[in-house]
């Protein structure tokens, strides 16, 4: 939007044309007015009824007659509806003798009517020529040519007819008071002009609409205000300030209450209505634990006692040793002022009002910490309560919803803060500590009470303990879920209450599943000792590849089944924990070969082959192999690698199930040409230097 379209829209009755909403399209289903003139273009209806009955209808010709039937042209032009009714019907009274006496009647109505061509010029947003309909009038010719513009009066519209002025129309008679009656009916080649304004001014502030407004002359500063609307409700009515220009430079001015009915405006004019202070003649305030705070009257002689009687008296936390009443000095800077609110509500002691004085009342219970008291361990909501006084144990048990099935009767501890002791450098005390025990349906069988910020602790049986169980699966009699009977139940008592191996198990095969996680305090030391290794790797695929192998649910964990059944309580046979799983395979045959062979694969299991044969049957080693890495993946989980003797490699014992895995050898990284022309000028600097110590020893 561009400067001069800005200040446009700042002129009062703009809206009018630039609101979509706003048409001023002429009526065409209306009335007749009956001033219309009649000229060539328009349509009448001619209906004859009663003892004869005919309909005819005809257009004004342009030499300005209607052509009847059996009758023969009629002039019509120029005369009014009611006008050419009377010529019309006399005529046709000679053709049908019934309209004299009365038997026969007729009617003249307007049809469709004609378009008139206005010219708009002027100070007009769209001069121009516009075609527009015979009942038209100004408002729609200047509708429909986006009304006047910057420069054009809203006030002063002319219609010119024939060379003379015939109407001047003022829109603010119509924004003002929906007065219309100077927007006439425009005829064929009536010209619209738009004459430039002569005064406008700008009237903004404290009024219902602010906006630039064009002044006629006699009019005063109270006529710009009234078509404004008024006044607002907060506007400060006994000065208005204004800026004016001068012949040489601007001017301010103060215009009073008395002066505004009979102010002349100036163009250019600038009005500014101010707003009253944000500020109260008469108020004080209270707050607080009072019963109905909020804002009060100043009145004659008012005390602080007055004003707590007005807000229905002190609530009963009131702190009674001292209230405080802040106030504004005459010089605005802040002040206070304390009492005793003991005093005052007694009448030992009055504190006079004054304007804008605000008191405040305190509450003992907002004057210190929020009393609060926790309790953990097996209870079924522990955490944090709200502090009621003569609150006891076994009532904060209820409150956290009572005692967890593990909890223990014997022991609850309460731990308390040591609050307002005298000092003494010997005294080491940080809290003090107290154990007794409850009963089962929480009955109050001692007199310890709570206090603020107490915390109780229940703990948790030593005898109590949840089924733990194991799984058994594979080549055993009856597998299965089995509960662990005590902490020092072992594998080989699994195995008997599983009945044992069958026939054709594996036992050397047989393995077992372990969490990784055995408690929280395993996996937080595990998770210690992991984050600093990690800091120490560099791969990040070495990191992920840990990560995923510590987190995982369960491990494998080696076991040797067979001398477990043969000596049970021995240092193989371990003790179950919760979610174990023993898994034992039938009879394995197979042998499966990975990694840098030719032709890795799965062989049959052959005891009377070895390590080398198993590799040859799979091609042979590969170039990239790194023999002395080779490793045997066992079916119960160990692994056995190769061992170095002498200058021979010695393989492990391959049995059945057995993951034969032959490791790739490093890529070895060339020097670049930076690093081998670095090692050069080094090697360089080394030998001049030893030549130049040779040459001084001699």
């Amino acid at each position: 939007m561009t400067e001069a379209e800005k200040r446009r829209s700042k002129i009062f009755g703009t809206e009018l044309f630039s609101n979509k909403n706003l048409t001023f399209e002429p009526n065409l289903r209306m009335a007749t007015p009956p001033n219309y003139r009649l000229a060539a273009g328009d349509e009448l209806v001619i209906d004859v009824y009663g003892y004869s009955e005919v309909q005819h209808k005809v257009k004004v010709t342009p030499e300005g007659h209607v052509r009847i039937p059996y009758l023969g042209p009629v002039y019509v032009n120029g005369l009014t509806v009611d006008e050419a009714k009377k010529r019309i019907t006399t005529q046709l009274a000679t053709i049908y003798g019934g309209i004299k006496s009365g038997n026969t009647f007729v009617q003249v109505s307007l049809g469709s009517i004609r378009s008139i061509r206005v010219l708009l010029i002027g100070e007009v947003v769209r001069p121009g020529s516009y075609t527009l309909p015979s009942l038209a009038t100004v408002a729609n010719a200047l509708y429909v040519s986006g009304g006047p513009d910057e420069n054009g009066s809203f006030r002063s519209i002319q219609v010119i007819r024939n060379g003379q002025p015939v109407a001047d129309f003022d829109l603010y008679d119509f924004l003002r008071n929906g007065d219309l009656s100077n927007n006439i009916v425009l005829q064929d080649q009536d010209i619209v002009k738009i004459n430039p304004y002569k005064t406008r001014v700008e009237l903004s502030g404290e009024v219902k609409r602010p906006a630039i407004f064009e002044v006629k002359p006699g009019e005063s500063l109270q006529d710009v205000i009234d078509i404004a609307g008024g006044y607002t409700d907060l506007s400060y009515k006994e000065a208005i300030r204004a800026y004016r220009i001068n012949n040489k430079e601007r001017e301010v001015l103060n215009i009073s209450a008395a002066e505004i009915a009979s102010f002349p405006p100036r163009s250019g004019d600038r009005y500014f209505v101010e707003g009253i202070l944000d500020r109260f003649t008469n108020r004080v305030l209270i707050s607080g634990a009072v019963f109905y705070p909020g804002e009060y009257a100043l009145e004659n002689n008012m005390t602080v006692a007055d004003l707590i009687k007005k807000a229905a008296g002190v609530k009963e936390d009131a702190s009674q040793g001292r209230a405080i009443v802040f106030r504004q000095n005459e010089d605005l800077t802040p002040s206070s002022l304390s009492f005793s609110l003991q005093d005052v509500l007694s009448g030992k002691q009055s504190v006079s009002l004054r304007r804008e004085d605000s008191v405040v009342i305190y509450s003992k219970l907002a004057l210190h910490e929020d009393y609060q008291i926790k309790i953990s361990g097996e209870v079924n909501n522990p955490g944090y309560f709200k502090y009621a006084d003569s609150l006891r144990v076994e009532d904060l048990i209820l409150m956290a919803g009572g005692l967890s099935d593990a909890a223990s009767l014997k022991r609850v501890e309460v731990a308390r803060r040591i609050r307002g002791k005298e000092y003494s450098p010997s005294d080491s005390a940080i809290a003090i500590v107290a154990q007794f025990e409850i009963t089962d349906d929480l009955k109050p069988v001692n007199g310890f009470a709570l206090q603020p910020f107490d915390e109780v602790m229940v703990r948790r049986s030593p005898t109590y303990a949840e089924q733990s169980s194991v799984s058994i699966d594979g080549e055993v009699v009856y597998p299965g879920t089995y509960a662990i009977n005590s902490k020092r139940e072992r594998i080989s008592d699994l195995m008997r209450r599983a009945g044992g191996l069958k026939s054709e198990a594996y036992a050397e095969g047989a393995l077992l599943l372990r969490k990784t996680f055995t408690n929280a305090s395993d996996s937080t030391l595990l998770e210690n000792k992991l984050q600093v290794y990690y800091n120490k790797l560099e791969d990040s695929s070495d990191i992920n590849k840990l990560q995923s192998s510590v987190t995982q649910k369960n491990q494998l964990l080696g076991i040797s089944l067979n001398e477990i059944i043969k000596n049970p309580g021995s240092k193989y046979d371990l003790y179950l924990e919760e979610g174990d799983e023993i898994k034992i395979p039938k009879r394995l045959q197979t042998v499966q070969l990975f990694g840098e062979v030719y032709f890795p694969k799965k062989v049959r299991y052959d005891k009377s082959v070895s390590f080398r044969d198993y590799i040859r049957g799979a091609g042979g080693f590969t170039d990239n192999a790194l023999k002395r890495r080779s490793y045997v993946v066992y079916a119960n989980g160990d692994v056995k690698g190769a061992r170095k003797i002498l200058f021979f490699n010695s393989y492990p014992k391959v049995k059945p199930g057995a993951e034969v895995y032959v490791p790739k050898k490093g890529e070895k990284k060339s020097l670049s040409s930076q690093e081998a022309l670095g090692i050069t000028t080094g090697i360089a600097s080394l030998a001049l230097i030893i030549v130049t110590v040779l040459e001084k020893i001699k």
